[in-house]
């Protein structure tokens, strides 16, 4: 039985700017043993190639076409016996919004679901997105006995303990009723949001925050980072934290600890 794992998700909302802000060397000093990013916002040939392919780390770039814009990005200890990215799908696949890695005892996708936008005109696009990547998890569990994690920015606050002025937000994307609805659909499939099962009550606990009036100096945000784990996963999971200590982008680093994995 190996030891505990350390998997972290972060959307860094620009992967050259947070590394003018310390990612080096916060990656570094955190050592995970996997690191999801998403919105790295880049190209492979616009980051610093001690980024791009850090000593002792595995690394797999999916930028988007359009430049500037979205994209993930893998970083792994272990290397992978296969890595897929996107859906199979080009509307979704040209923004650079999904990877998967097939790990010895687990698979891993780390996805950057779309935003609705603030006059709501992609909320469409945005749940096309959930059933296809839907679609694709439910795939990966038909087709493999390892258990299925994924992770990443979802976008979606699930209930009003999950943001910090819920009634404010009700026609907002990103707490949207046919949006939240999301949620309930991954764990009717058999997945678990990881922090919300260890830590059930705790409110005030945010992944992301609006860069306008101080809102994250007020601790004023949205928890729409996650990850989600099969159900027979559970009692693997040590710990799922958030880490809003860490500055560099508007979103924190997210993560999870699986023990004997």
């Amino acid at each position: 039985m190996s030891d505990t794992k350390k998997l972290i998700s972060w959307n860094v909302n620009g992967i050259r700017s947070v590394v003018q802000k310390g990612f080096a060397e916060w990656f570094l000093k955190t050592a995970p043993d996997v690191l999801c990013l998403q919105e790295i916002k880049a190209t492979e040939a616009q980051v610093p190639a001690s980024v791009l392919k850090p000593e002792g780390w595995h690394t797999l770039w999916h930028p988007a076409e359009k430049a500037g814009y979205s994209g993930t990005a893998l970083f792994t200890k272990e290397i992978p016996e296969n890595l897929q990215t996107g859906l199979g799908d080009p509307q979704f696949d040209t923004e650079g919004r999904t990877i998967t890695a097939w790990f010895r005892h687990f698979i891993l996708v780390n996805a950057y679901f779309p935003s609705g936008r603030r006059d709501l005109s992609r909320v469409p696009y945005k749940l096309a997105y959930n059933q296809a990547f839907l679609d694709h998890v439910n795939r990966l569990r038909s087709s493999d006995p390892r258990p299925v994690i994924f992770c990443g920015d979802v976008n979606i606050a699930h209930q009003p303990i999950d943001l910090a002025r819920p009634k404010g937000n009700q026609k907002t994307s990103g707490f949207l009723p046919e949006e939240r609805v999301w949620v309930d659909h991954f764990q009717n499939a058999g997945f678990r949001d990881t922090f919300r099962h260890l830590h059930p009550e705790k409110e005030s606990a945010y992944s992301w925050w609006s860069n306008l009036a101080g809102a994250r100096g007020k601790n004023i945000g949205w928890r729409i980072d996650y990850f989600f784990v099969e159900e027979r996963l559970l009692p693997q999971v040590q710990d799922a934290f958030i880490w809003p200590e860490v500055l560099g982008s508007d979103h924190c680093p997210i993560g999870i600890e699986l023990a004997g994995i």
